[in-house]
């Protein structure tokens, strides 16, 4: 149960982070937005999610955006 739990919550942990960047950038004409559609979903599990998540970003994830996401300020 712990790895299934710890696999959910790092996902979580991306996509929080993909999605304030992208939101933070604006939506309508972000590069981010962009990258994702030709990095990540062009891919698809060609690679592994976290090595698409470095390309489309050029860095490593960062939590505080699930933080954000769960209403938890740093």
């Amino acid at each position: 149960y712990s790895a299934g739990y710890y696999s959910y919550k790092w996902a979580e942990v991306l996509s929080a982070d993909a999605y304030y960047a992208i939101v933070d950038e604006g939506i309508f004409g972000s590069q981010l937005a962009q990258n994702y559609k030709e990095i990540v979903l062009a891919k698809g599990g060609s690679q592994s999610m976290q090595e698409l998540f470095v390309e489309m970003m050029g860095r490593e994830c960062e939590t505080k955006h699930l933080l954000r996401l769960n209403g938890i300020n740093e």
